[in-house]
C-alpha cells in the first residue's frame, strides 16, 4: 500500500481518530489477520461471532501496527473509528487507486472460470509491468479492497476477479477500483438460488461492463464470443468490444483446436496482426477460451503477438484444487478439481477426464454442488447424464445431497460404468482407494470442502504435480 498518514486513512473512510497522531504514517500492509502484520501496517478489526479481531488488536500493535481501524474503542490502542470496519475497506482501498494515476485496473468475471483465468491474465500482464493480483478466490468485499491495497507507486497493473451474489455486487466492487479493461468469461447457473433465474446472473455479470470508461477513454471489453448472454452484453457498454473464442467473428480466436495425451489444448491463435502457433501447459479444452480472454487482455496493454504466443505456453496453475493434475507412485494419475464446483464448471472437468483418460480408465469422485435453489436436483442430474455420456467408467458419488448425480448416470441405460453412492468423503476414500488401478485417470470435483477430503489422500502418494499455490487467512 502507498503510504498514507493517518489523518488521510480517517478522512477516506470517515472515521475518528482515537489515541492516534494523524502525522504517522502507515507504511505497512494493511492486514486483518495479526499474524500478518509488519511494522508500519494497519489492521483492521472485524467483530465476529466466534472470532472477534478487536481482541487482537493490542497484540497487532505490539507487533509493528500503527492503527487499527475497528469499531469500537480498545485503550492504549491508537484507533480509527467507523461503524462498519468492513464498509469502510472500500474506501481506503479507492483512495489508494486515486493516488495511482499510472495503475490499470483489470476486472474478470463469469459464472466459472474467474480464478483460473485470473491467474493467467495477471502471469501475461507481469511480464509487461509489476502486477498486483489476489491469491485465490479473492472476489467480495473484504479479498476485493484487500488486494486492492496491496498497490503501490510501483504498482502498473491491478488483475481483480469479481463475485457476486446478487445484483448491484459486481457494481459496488467497480466503485472500489474503477476498471479499464473488463473481462466476461460466461453466464452459467452457478448461484442460480441467489439469483433466481439466468437472467439475472447475466444482469449481474454485465455490471462490470457497464462500469467502464467510453472507448475514447479507453475502456475495453472482453466478452465471450460464443456465449450468447456474453455476446449480448455489448449494448451494455460504451467501451470498445473485443470478442474473443473461436467463433468466426471473434477478434482473437482460436482454430484447429487438437489436445495431447495429458488433455492438455493446442490451437491457432489468429489475430489481426497475425497468426501464431500456440500449446498451453494446462489441462481442459475449457482453457482455450480462458487464454484467448487473458491474452486480449495482454494485448491491449501491448505484448505482441510473438511474444504472446510464447508466453501462453508457459502459463502455468497458480491457485489450488483446480485442474492440478499429478501422478501417483501407483501411476494413477489425479486430476484436482476440487476448489469448487457448478454445472459448467463440472462439464468442463468432465470432458477434461474423457479426454485426457482415452485409452485408459476414467474415475470420477463427485460432490454436491451448492447454491443452485430449484435447479438443485435437476443440474445434479444432468451432471450424472453427462458423465455417463461420456463414457466415464467408475463414478463415486459422495453424499445423499448429490445423490441425484448417482440417480442421473444410472439412468442412462446405453452406459456400460458403475455408479456407487457414498455416504461421506471417508467412504469416499476407502471406496476409491480399493477400486484404482494402476494407469487409471481419477477427477476429484464438488462445492467447497465436500470432496478435499479425498483428494488429499490421493494426494498422499504423489510423486509429481503441475500446480502449486497456497491459500487461507484469518479473521
Amino acid at each position: 500500500m502507498i503510504a498514507l498518514t493517518l489523518a488521510e486513512v480517517a478522512e477516506a473512510v470517515g472515521g475518528r481518530l482515537v489515541a492516534a497522531d494523524p502525522t504517522v504514517r502507515v507504511t505497512g500492509p494493511v492486514e486483518f489477520d495479526s499474524r500478518k502484520v509488519q511494522p508500519g501496517s494497519l489492521f483492521v478489526a472485524f467483530p465476529g461471532e466466534r472470532v472477534d479481531g478487536h481482541d487482537y488488536a493490542a497484540t497487532a500493535v505490539e507487533a509493528g501496527a500503527v492503527v487499527v481501524l475497528g469499531t469500537r474503542q480498545i485503550d492504549g490502542v491508537p484507533m480509527v473509528l467507523v461503524d462498519d470496519a468492513l464498509s469502510a475497506m472500500g474506501p481506503l482501498a479507492r483512495a489508494v487507486v486515486d493516488r495511482l494515476p499510472e495503475l490499470t485496473v483489470v476486472g474478470l468475471t463469469g459464472s466459472s472460470g474467474k480464478t483460473g483465468t485470473k491467474d493467467l491474465t495477471a502471469q501475461l500482464v507481469a511480464r509487461l509491468g509489476p502486477t498486483v493480483a489476489p491469491p485465490g478466490s479473492f472476489n467480495n468485499e473484504l479479498g476485493h479492497p484487500y488486494t486492492v491495497l496491496k498497490a503501490d507507486e510501483q504498482t502498473r497493473f491491478l488483475v481483480l476477479e469479481k463475485s457476486a451474489r446478487g445484483i448491484g455486487h459486481i457494481r459496488y466492487l467497480t466503485t472500489v477500483a474503477p476498471p479499464r479493461i473488463a473481462v466476461v468469461l460466461n453466464v452459467g447457473v452457478a448461484h442460480l438460488g441467489e439469483f433466481g433465474s439466468v437472467e439475472g446472473i447475466a444482469t449481474a455479470k454485465g455490471e462490470l461492463v457497464e462500469a467502464l470508461p467510453a472507448a475514447a477513454d479507453g475502456g475495453v471489453a472482453v466478452l465471450n464470443a460464443d456465449d450468447p448472454r456474453v455476446r449480448a452484453m455489448a449494448s451494455r457498454t460504451s467501451a470498445r468490444v473485443v470478442l474473443v473464442g473461436e467463433a468466426a467473428d471473434a477478434e482473437l480466436r482460436a482454430t484447429e483446436v487438437t489436445m495431447d495425451e495429458r488433455g492438455r489444448p493446442a490451437f491457432m491463435l489468429v489475430t489481426p496482426e497475425g497468426s501464431a502457433p500456440v500449446r498451453l501447459g494446462l489441462t481442459g479444452r475449457h482453457q482455450v477460451g480462458n487464454a484467448l480472454a487473458a491474452a486480449a487482455v495482454a494485448r491491449e496493454l501491448g505484448m505482441p503477438l510473438a511474444d504472446l504466443a510464447v508466453a501462453l505456453g508457459e502459463l502455468r496453475l497458480v491457485s489450488t484444487r483446480r485442474m492440478d493434475v499429478f501422478d501417483r507412485t501407483d501411476e494413477v494419475t489425479v486430476i484436482d478439481d476440487s476448489y469448487n464446483a457448478n454445472p459448467a464448471s463440472m462439464s468442463a472437468a468432465l470432458r477434461a477426464l474423457a479426454e485426457f483418460g482415452r485409452g485408459r480408465r476414467t474415475v470420477a469422485v463427485l460432490g454436491y454442488m451448492a447454491e443452485l435453489g430449484e435447479f438443485e436436483q435437476q443440474g445434479h442430474e444432468e451432471v450424472g447424464r453427462l458423465a455417463a455420456d461420456l463414457g466415464v467408467d467408475r463414478l463415486f458419488v459422495v453424499g445423499e445431497s448429490a445423490a441425484p448425480i448417482h440417480h442421473g448416470a444410472s439412468a442412462v441405460r446405453t452406459w456400460g460404468g458403475v455408479s456407487v453412492l457414498v455416504t461421506d468423503q471417508a467412504e469416499a476414500v476407502a471406496a476409491v482407494g480399493a477400486e484404482l488401478r494402476p494407469g487409471d485417470v481419477v477427477l476429484v470435483k464438488g462445492s467447497r470442502y465436500r470432496t478435499w477430503e479425498v483428494v488429499d489422500a490421493l494426494r498422499a502418494d504423489a510423486v509429481t504435480e503441475t500446480g502449486n499455490g497456497t491459500e487461507g487467512v484469518r479473521a
